[in-house]
């Protein structure tokens, strides 16, 4: 392990932050929200919007998301003080999130470039907040060496859509096609580790190895929300959500709700897409939210 990471540690070799509550909610809460918000979070089609913090540049990262969806999935499921973990934490906008809700959080990525992005986005520490939010450079192959048993609340994270970027845009949804990605590839790497160079069929299994290491960090009924849509190829639907969700209960998983991203609010200059022969939902106007969560234990 390489000097930098080495200064996140702590003498036994785990990431030195915390995990437990800060809060005074009573035992059986899983989140710090009074009612009338738990009721604007049990819809289950939720629209958000950007805002200033916001990172929209795709030259900075080709696929980010609005804070204010990680504000939701990270108030929900867990209380302050709490642990949640990014794996593929990309521009940072987990650890942003969990910034302002005084949540401690960890986010890794395979690209230096994105997590420096992630070190300026979050700055320094809330003074007024003993919570910590890290990002460190490492394969989420590797993230559970990092953390004790049983320590995180949350796994939050929006992976790589399989080959869904490693290809040509083609815009053949948008109104106006030529809008400056026309003919580009906004990968986030041609690394051969990177999850979004893979077939669907390699993906959902690396998907599937990834997730089982940290099974383990999960709290038991620890929340474990991913952020995926489906993709079209080669005039064929990729269920890019319905392989995770398989993929997932085999590794010990449990699906607890399926959440509709609407994007709608979000998305401009959307075009005619197959008419009139070939009905088309675009995959860029909504995307789910898979809740898992790790089962709890049982004694034989």
């Amino acid at each position: 392990m390489d000097q930098e990471k080495a200064t996140f540690l702590d003498s036994a070799g785990f990431i030195d932050i915390g995990y437990e509550r800060t809060c005074e909610c009573k035992p059986t809460h899983i989140n710090c929200l009074e009612a009338k918000e738990w009721i604007k979070h049990q819809i289950g089609v939720w629209q958000v919007s950007y805002e200033g913090k916001d990172i929209r540049d795709k030259k900075l990262h080709p696929a980010t998301f609005p804070i204010q969806l990680a504000r939701k999935v990270i108030s929900l499921f867990t209380h302050k003080g709490e642990l949640v973990i990014d794996p593929f934490v990309g521009s940072g906008t987990t650890l942003v999130a969990a910034q302002d809700l005084d949540r401690n959080a960890v986010g890794f990525d395979l690209q230096e470039e994105y997590i420096q992005l992630c070190r300026k986005r979050i700055g320094t520490s809330n003074l007024f907040s003993s919570s910590k939010q890290i990002a460190i450079a490492d394969d989420a192959r590797n993230i559970s060496g990092y953390f004790k048993p049983a320590s995180a609340s949350l796994i939050w994270t929006s992976p790589p859509y399989s080959n869904l970027l490693n290809r040509k845009r083609k815009n053949k949804s948008r109104r106006d096609r030529n809008n400056g990605q026309l003919d580009k590839v906004e990968q986030y790497s041609q690394d051969t580790r990177d999850l979004g160079i893979l077939s669907i069929e390699e993906y959902t299994k690396q998907i599937g190895d990834i997730f089982e290491t940290l099974l383990p960090v999960l709290k038991p009924k620890g929340h474990c929300v991913i952020n995926v849509p489906d993709m079209w190829w080669e005039n064929k639907r990729i269920t890019i959500h319905i392989s995770i969700v398989e993929e997932l209960r085999k590794r010990g998983y449990e699906l607890r709700n399926i959440i509709i991203w609407d994007r709608t609010n979000i998305v401009n200059g959307i075009g005619i897409f197959g008419w009139p022969s070939n009905y088309i939902t675009m995959g860029v106007t909504f995307e789910y939210l898979l809740d898992f969560w790790r089962p709890e234990l049982t004694e034989d």
